[in-house]
């Protein structure tokens, strides 16, 4: 064991090794008997393809660059794929992100290649597809229609509609039929009975989010697919139906946090079929999550937890839940089920996201996809703690402890470590506890992480996540600054070198702390909302663009609140260095957020603070591409290194303007950018 200060213990994990392993497998199903799944290709301009696994247990992918299956609905997407097996082989129909057209495809066929099934919009972001439903018997799809109707981000609208098969609605959009009229702003994919009889989906409107308030419609379904009788349900303004479903005798099962907690419901029942104080859903960020799923037996898999995850067999009758036993302890919102198989996608602190089958006969759960195989000695992995702290008027905070962690090196006995804290993106989201390379590439090289559940985070029932109700920016900010501040007090943490990041909401968070506390001896800052009152008013997209209203108040009634908080407006108070990186293609937080904080922060008098700003073109909101987050995660070790005096070996230097050096006044519109990256 070696002697080494904490910062430069060298490491096998590094910035390329991270990248190559960042993401993880989604939306699973089965076509006949296979499992198939869509995974991440960050070597290839970051796209995702389609793998299946077939009967003998081989894996491959189904589609070659530059296919890349993904929806932009609601632009965080959704379920981009169905598919069923004919006797010529597999039948799947696909969203392509290039173009957002829908595709049909027949892999084993002679010469397969994919046809559009939808036409190209002229309009806006155009047409969006998500969340597809085969209808064979009617010649059809169906699935989600989001229809750009003008250039600005909220001129938009979105319906269930009926896309034809045999492409004929390729050239002719007047050939896709819509089921629904469009009176709800929000809706997801349609789920059919088991006889075809009725459809049920869910609908929600601004200003609220899913996790706020979103109703369950029925409707009956005609003989030539119309739907009739169109009614809500169940749900309302102040519950949530995270997901509705039904079994195999043709009950609808739904998950409602009505009690507090995402329960399982069938339609008609007041009582939760297996009530507990955890959840059996979380927050529909993207268009078709499933967090259970019937067996043909009555049973139900259902994942599951208060705070983490697990897959287990729901009895209905009885309320009985039998977890399935393995080493897994995150399992993700994505599940099916095909006879008594069901498969989902499982992680565990010592291994990655890799697709889960579990047997519901024998309760045998194994790996059948996209298997962890460890990179590096695992001996190089932290070892995270689970820990709640104390909060302002004693509030409990969860977080996550990565302490600094090499089998090899250890620092002097007189020397504490440097904590980065880690605000989660959303708000309404969480850091689940899973092995990721870019937390062990800080860890394995004597930097502890913190990733902090803060008020407002998912997977601790509502009254948790309504903490941060009008208080965006004070909690989450107080939150981050306890756990922060708790580590140095007991030791654990150098308290003068503490630093903060986030991505997204996290880079609020990040902004907002740096801006408001003298907690931080610095702060990374990834694709941010930074300038309240402009994001709330037009410049975000449609999903989000009234969010604010439940994190901060109503705009129309609270404008100073909007300025008091954001970042931008208190750009003259930062003191602290910090890194900000963000992708050009960012239509979620664009870079104009970016570009007003830095050109506030250059007209405040008195003093330079080093920084460095690096973008990154075909970027979008969160980072695809190996060569991105390779840049990226060197310059953040590079700030910390020159901020708390560390010795990282080969890592490129960031360049951050010195304090006497002075800042490039814009032109135009244009940030003073000290470094690019395109």
């Amino acid at each position: 064991m070696q002697n080494l200060p904490y910062g430069s213990w060298p490491s096998p994990i590094d910035a390329a090794l991270a990248a190559a392993h960042d993401g993880h497998p989604e939306f699973v199903g089965f076509v006949g008997d296979e499992a198939w799944w869509t995974e991440p290709r960050p070597a290839e301009g970051g796209r995702r393809t389609l793998v299946r696994r077939r009967a003998d247990g081989t894996e491959e992918p189904v589609l070659p660059a530059p296919w890349n299956v993904r929806s932009r609905v609601i632009e965080y997407g959704g379920q981009p794929w169905a598919g069923e097996m004919r006797p010529e082989g597999p039948f799947v129909v696909f969203v392509n992100f290039a173009d957002q057209r829908l595709y049909a495809y027949e892999p084993d066929a002679p010469d397969a290649r994919p046809r559009p099934l939808t036409p190209v919009s002229p309009v806006g972001g155009g047409l969006r597809w998500v969340d597809p439903r085969l209808r064979p018997e009617l010649g059809e799809v169906w699935c989600v229609l989001e229809e750009f109707t003008g250039e600005g981000p909220t001129d938009v609208r979105r319906v269930v509609a009926a896309v034809p098969l045999d492409g004929s609605a390729a050239q002719d959009g007047d050939a896709v039929r819509e089921l629904t009229d469009g009176s709800h702003r929000f809706v997801t994919g349609p789920r059919l009975s088991p006889d075809g009889a009725q459809a049920a989906w869910l609908a929600w409107d601004h200003p609220r989010m899913p996790w706020d308030g979103t109703e369950l419609i029925l409707a009956d379904v005609t003989e030539h697919g119309i739907l009739r009788g169109v009614r809500s349900v169940a749900g309302g303004p102040e519950e949530s139906i995270a997901q509705a479903d039904w079994t195999s005798d043709g009950t609808l099962l739904y998950a409602s946090d009505r009690t507090g907690w995402w329960n399982l419901y069938r339609l008609g029942e007041d009582t939760p079929v297996c009530p507990r104080e955890e959840e059996f859903g979380g927050p529909l960020w993207k268009i078709g999550y499933r967090w259970f799923a019937p067996l043909e037996s009555g049973l139900v898999a259902v994942v599951h937890g208060r705070g983490a995850t697990a897959l287990g067999i729901l009895d209905p009758e009885t309320g009985e839940v039998v977890d399935a036993a393995g080493p897994w302890t995150e399992f993700t919102p994505t599940l099916d089920a095909h006879g008594s198989r069901i498969v989902g996608v499982a992680a565990s602190p010592r291994s990655a996201y890799e697709v889960v089958e579990l047997d519901a006969r024998t309760g045998r759960a194994r790996v059948i996809g996209a298997g962890h195989a460890d990179p590096v000695d695992p001996a190089h992995y932290p070892e995270p703690q689970i820990r709640t702290f104390t909060g302002p008027a004693g509030r409990e905070v969860h977080a996550h402890i990565y302490p600094p962690h090499h089998p090899d090196h250890v620092a002097p006995g007189d020397e504490l470590p440097p904590y980065v804290v880690w605000a989660h993106g959303g708000p309404t989201g969480r850091a689940p506890l899973v092995l990721d390379l870019e937390i062990a590439y800080f860890t394995s090289r004597g930097i502890g992480v913190a990733e902090v559940n803060y008020g407002g985070s998912a997977g601790h029932g509502r009254e948790y996540r309504n903490r941060l109700r009008e208080q965006w920016g004070i909690v989450d900010v107080e939150d981050c600054a306890a756990v922060a501040l708790a580590l140095a007090e007991e030791g654990t943490a150098d308290r003068r070198r503490l630093a903060i990041r986030g991505g997204s909401a996290g880079g609020w968070t990040a902004a907002a702390s740096l801006t408001s506390t003298d907690v931080y001896a610095c702060g990374t800052i990834l694709y941010p909302v930074l300038d309240l009152s402009e994001w709330g008013s037009g410049e975000t997209h449609d999903f989000e663009s009234q969010y604010l209203e439940t994190l901060i108040g109503p705009l129309a009634e609270v404008p100073g609140r909007y300025v008091e908080r954001s970042p931008s407006e208190r750009a003259d108070r930062i003191t602290a260095p910090f890194l900000l990186l963000q992708g050009l293609d960012d239509v979620i937080c664009p870079p104009a957020q970016c570009e007003r904080f830095l050109a506030r922060l250059a007209r405040s008098t008195g003093r330079r603070v080093p920084h460095a700003y690096l973008t990154f073109e075909g970027e979008g909101h969160g980072f695809r591409r190996a060569d991105t987050m390779v840049r990226a995660l060197e310059a953040e070790l590079s700030l910390y290194a020159q901020v708390f005096g560390l010795h990282p070996p080969g890592v490129p230097t960031l360049h951050l303007t010195a304090p006497e050096e002075p800042v490039p006044a814009p032109t135009g519109s244009a940030p003073p950018i000290v470094e690019s990256t395109q």
